[in-house]
């Protein structure tokens, strides 16, 4: 979930009251400077079509989708593909929800609940795959935990100690100020349905009411602001609840250096060799524990059931690997389920996670490097602080740059920012990442409707939205140019997406406004349409 539009808002608002390049060029039909004429879409999208914006094509509907429709259709159409199996490395996930419980991997060599590790994988009972957090979910930050078990050396430890007070003071201010909201929203929402006399009402009816009374027209100014955020009252206190929650787990948990999330697991996490630890079942533990379950749907959620949402590919076979708490995850966790992934047959891995300290990095590099030997794509988030990733005070984990901007050392890991559905100079999310050299690409991240736990769906934004986009198109590749290699599937995409020249506005400050070109190693955003037809290519030279 990302706060940072909704603060913006909040803040000017009910605070006040409180207080193209060449390989597009070649395959897309219309030239590039077509494209960036596109003029930005003048009527607003209604609900239904913002549930599938992500799917659209820029040239027909003026928002910078990735043409899936137009490539189901066109490309597509009856052709047998071969089933992919995509690994996603994430929070616990609904392996019973109705839209996605026909796409799990299911592991026909394990026998369930025997106890037993009958494929000799070294994991026990993992028939949808398996689960490295055991029975945690609350954790701190790397850095916060690095405090406690004084990992690092002296300027390290000291650099994090500031960084940590820092957002502590931030976390209580967020959390005292979202209260003080709630609670203004929470007491306007009574006094207006006092006045009215009925339990739903519409913003139509609220801005109507005049009165003398200066506490109903309080109300209605509060409310009116909070219009703004969402369609009705009951979800804008939604919104304001999940935010207070965030807030709460970050003193709590996160930035709560006393705080030890791991103690029930039973294992050293900063011992490799201690692996007899976890179980066989990646389901999500809590409702909120929603996050892998709304990432597997964006790559793979049944299609053409008539049910929820469709996944970006068909012929996949999602394998679900709990290994990212709500905080930040173990180096090495996230390296083992690297290599259980890559051992279990996927060809794709979906990482919607990342952390700016990583003590034992080797470890993930090194399992990187196996899954490239296997030929196993790695497409990544890049990350939500609106931060370029270049700058060398801004590092990211996983990359793959062992040291900072000196080249991949393996060519199957892609990083992925996000895009809004907003064509024109607020197209670039401005929560994500960015960099020439450290993002290599652009997909739809911004309000993106998904699966959710309890057969339920919602919109969620993020570059780990746009992670599974790729993902999904990646699959896509995979399953119907089998003989493409996960290096040739990576130039694929970044070839074949769609170039701009537009100016656009990143981490929400217009002085930092780049061409959409600069701020990626390809410049380009993903396009499901344009990289089959290169994959096709492609596959036929081989």
């Amino acid at each position: 979930m990302i706060f940072k539009n909704l603060k913006s808002i909040f803040y000017s608002g009910l605070i006040a009251i409180i207080l193209a390049g060449c390989g597009a060029t070649n395959i897309v039909s219309t030239p590039i400077e077509n494209i960036d004429s596109v003029s930005p879409k003048i009527t607003e999208l209604t609900k239904e079509e913002q549930k599938t914006w992500g799917h659209d094509d820029l040239m027909q509907d003026t928002v910078p989708g990735i043409s899936l429709d137009r490539a189901y259709s066109e490309i597509i159409g009856s052709k047998k593909g071969k089933k992919v199996i995509v690994a996603v490395i994430d929070s616990g996930m609904d392996l019973l929800h109705e839209d996605l419980d026909d796409v799990i991997w299911v592991n026909k060599d394990e026998i369930a609940n025997n106890g037993k590790d009958d494929d000799n994988n070294g994991y026990v009972d993992d028939i949808h795959g398996y689960n490295f957090l055991g029975e945690s979910y609350n954790e701190q930050l790397e850095y916060v935990r690095m405090q406690r078990l004084n990992i690092g050396d002296e300027a390290v430890l000291a650099k994090a100690k500031v960084k940590r007070d820092k957002a502590y003071i931030e976390a209580s201010e967020n959390k005292e100020q979202y209260e003080q909201i709630l609670e203004l929203v929470t007491q306007a929402d009574i006094n207006i349905k006092e006045h009215l006399g009925k339990e739903a009402y519409t913003k139509e009816e609220v801005m109507a009411i005049a009165s003398t009374d200066p506490t109903l027209m309080r109300s209605v100014s509060v409310l009116g602001q909070m219009f703004n955020i969402a369609e009705t009252i009951p979800e804008v206190i939604k919104e304001l609840n999940e935010g207070l929650d965030h807030f709460s787990d970050q003193i709590n948990y996160h930035l709560n250096v006393d705080f030890n999330g791991r103690e029930i697991v039973g294992d050293n996490p900063y011992d490799l060799n201690d692996r007899d630890y976890g179980n066989g079942n990646p389901q999500n533990r809590v409702e909120t524990e929603s996050h892998g379950t709304h990432v597997a749907g964006i790559i793979g959620a049944e299609r053409d059931n008539n049910i929820g949402v469709n996944g970006v590919a068909n012929n996949v076979e999602i394998m679900s690997i709990r290994a990212v708490p709500n905080g930040d995850e173990y180096d090495k966790d996230i390296a083992l389920a690297i290599r259980y992934a890559v051992d279990n047959g996927a060809k794709v891995i979906n990482a919607s996670f990342g952390k700016g300290f990583s003590p034992n990095s080797e470890w993930v590099y090194e399992a990187l490097q196996y899954a490239a030997e296997k030929d196993v794509l790695f497409v990544h988030g890049a990350g939500n602080d609106g931060l370029d990733l270049d700058d060398p005070e801004n590092p990211s984990f996983p990359n793959d740059q062992k040291s900072l901007n000196a080249g991949e050392f393996i060519d199957s890991f892609v990083s992925v920012g996000a895009l809004t559905m907003d064509y024109g100079s607020e197209m670039v999310a401005s929560y994500s990442n960015y960099g020439k050299i450290n993002v290599d690409i652009y997909a739809p991240g911004s309000d993106i409707y998904s699966t959710m736990p309890g057969n339920e769906y919602s919109f969620q934004s993020g570059t780990s939205m746009a992670s599974p986009v790729v993902a999904g198109v990646a699959a896509l590749i995979r399953s119907y140019y089998p003989k493409l290699s996960a290096s040739d599937v990576k130039e694929v995409l970044l070839q074949s997406g769609l170039s701009s020249k537009t100016i656009v506005i990143l981490d929400d400050d217009t002085s930092k406004a780049k061409s959409f070109s600069e701020i990626s190693t390809s410049g380009k955003m993903v396009n499901a349409y344009n990289a089959l037809i290169l994959a096709d290519k492609k596959s036929k030279n081989l």
